[in-house]
């Protein structure tokens, strides 16, 4: 922090002061935010908490020189190391943007660029701002990837987005910011995607980081875990206003605001519910031994397999939510995956309602794709940006023949569900955050009144009163038509929440089942206790101080 002379030691690495966005369209909103007023300052943490829209990304956007067209400040300050940001030409911004400053974004798939190796995009940073010969830069790309837990660094320096996990992808995200050591790093939500011990070592990374070279951080997310363990001060907003600010203890344990301590009362804890368990129904679906096995190279020396899932067995019964937990590249999304025929099994059996359905092609999978859907990780993905919400929402039941209106009346009543307004049905997918596309993605699988649903991640891009919400409705509607569901998360929490029964993986295979209470109270394996153990927030009070 020593680019800017006039700046002291105690200066603050961010000042952010009486700052207004406007929103291109006013309305009854005439502001993205406004009269937002904190600091961050070298070594400390400043988190930005609040629902979905309430304008923590804009205020990193603003910071970053990022905001999208028709979004500009129309009053107050940005301050970085003593330079005044509001008015700043993008020259500048791009001179600061890696050496000063630099961002964690929330979707990782949409931060890569799908057409270049993540050593590339890694090594663009260090090309751009250091005179570095290329061996140097290779080195210092694989001792980044090592710091933040990439197995294989040279296999994933030569991989594309697509070949890793949606964890792995997040890591080459933080690995593109660290790697030149910013005096501002703004993360925001860099661990929605993470499991829970790579989350910790994230974690744990940053503040090493700070501690090495007084690095400020701002860090937005929803999970008051993660504000437990890493804040020093939070923010609270609400709709683009700022209603609450002070030291995380204060605010985590004896809020001043109703908004605040609403936000802390969703908070889940780790605590599983005692349904009745579920025994004597005809499965759902019954997955025997599923295997999958994926082969690259096909020159002798040069061919590698790896075995994503190794038999794996798993039955879900109605009115039964089954969750799997385990890290990034564990084998969860891929079993997930094998199950609802996304990708053939290598070896296995699976029956759904009885009928085998393993190795079924084509119309013959027909009816199976209508009884079992799928909410996918990341909603952007899943989501076609060249069609509205509402023409997603209802294209699955309209090919399933169900009249138009009666589907389109269906989307607006699942908007109203999921805490949307059913005139957001004409808009596109761009046109919402994160959370908000993930709501979406939950309504358009629900409109197929489908018997199984697999949610994968469904809920780590929400916040924790939406995710509450969600998971309310979720099982609301299990009582309703006696869905099964497969809900696969790395939030223990959330497993607790929602899971009659939990199974863990690790390296593709199943190393503990049985009774949500059993695993996550009183685990027998070594790893699910370090799961556990990793969770963020352990032993913290929220709103009970």
């Amino acid at each position: 922090m020593t680019e800017n002379s006039n700046v002291q030691v105690h200066d603050p690495v961010l000042a952010v002061r009486d700052l207004a966005i406007a929103l291109p369209r006013g309305g009854d909103r005439p502001h993205a935010v406004t009269q937002i007023d904190f600091e961050v300052r070298p070594g400390r943490t400043t988190c930005l908490l609040g629902e979905s829209g309430s304008g923590k990304s804009v205020i990193a956007s603003a910071v970053m020189g990022l905001l999208p067209a028709g979004l500009v400040p129309t009053q107050g300050s940005i301050r970085l190391l003593g330079r005044e940001l509001v008015g700043a030409p993008q020259t500048e911004f791009r001179a600061l943007r890696g050496p000063a400053m630099a961002m964690v974004f929330q979707e990782p798939m949409t931060a890569l660029n799908p057409v270049m190796t993540c050593g590339e995009q890694i090594d663009e940073m260090l090309a751009a701002h250091l005179v570095l010969g290329r061996a140097e830069r290779r080195r210092r790309i694989l001792e980044i990837m090592e710091r933040v837990r990439l197995p294989e660094p040279e296999r994933i320096f030569a991989s594309y987005p697509h070949q890793l996990s949606g964890g792995q992808r997040q890591r080459i995200v933080i690995a593109i910011a660290l790697i030149l050591r910013p005096a501002l790093l703004i993360c925001d939500e860099p661990t929605t995607a993470l499991d829970v011990t790579t989350q910790a070592e994230i974690l744990k990374l940053i503040r090493e980081l700070q501690a090495e070279n007084g690095t400020a951080v701002l860090f937005i997310t929803h999970d008051f875990g993660v504000v437990a363990d890493i804040a020093d001060e939070v923010v609270v907003l609400q709709l683009g206003r700022m209603v609450e600010r002070g030291p995380a203890g204060t605010v985590l344990t004896r809020p001043g605001e109703p908004y605040t301590k609403m936000l802390l009362a969703a908070v889940p804890e780790l605590a599983p519910h005692s349904r009745p368990p579920v025994t004597d129904s005809f499965p759902l679906l019954d997955a025997r031994g599923i295997v999958k096995t994926y082969v690259s190279g096909s020159w002798p020396g040069r061919r590698r397999e790896v075995r994503a899932v190794q038999a794996a067995s798993l039955v879900v019964r109605p009115r039964e939510t089954v969750g799997i937990v385990g890290e990034s590249g564990s084998g969860k999304s891929t079993l997930a995956r094998c199950i609802a025929r996304l990708v053939d099994p290598t070896a296995g059996e699976i029956h759904a309602n009885g009928r085998s359905v393993a190795h079924l092609r084509g119309r013959g999978l027909s009816p199976f794709r209508r009884d079992v859907q799928v909410i996918f990780q990341d909603p952007y993905r899943s989501l076609n940006p060249r069609q509205t919400v509402g023409t997603s929402i209802v294209e699955g039941p309209v090919n399933f023949g169900v009249p138009k209106a009666e589907a389109w009346q269906r989307a607006e009543s699942l908007m109203r569900l999921v805490r949307l307004d059913p005139a957001v049905l004409h808009r596109y997918p761009s046109e919402f955050s994160g959370g908000q596309r993930q709501r979406i993605s939950i309504a358009r699988a629900l409109a197929c009144e489908p018997k199984l649903l697999i949610a994968d991640e469904a809920v780590s891009a929400l916040d924790v009163s939406v995710q509450a919400q969600i998971l309310k409705l979720l099982d609301e509607i299990q009582q309703q038509t006696g869905i099964g569901i497969l809900f696969i998360t790395h939030d223990l929490r959330v497993a607790s929440q929602i899971c009659d029964r939990v199974i863990v993986m690790r390296q593709g295979r199943i190393v503990e089942e049985g009774a949500a209470h059993d695993v996550l109270l009183a685990p027998r394996e070594a790893y699910t206790r370090a799961l556990l153990a990793a969770a963020p927030g352990q032993g913290f009070a929220f709103g009970q101080g």
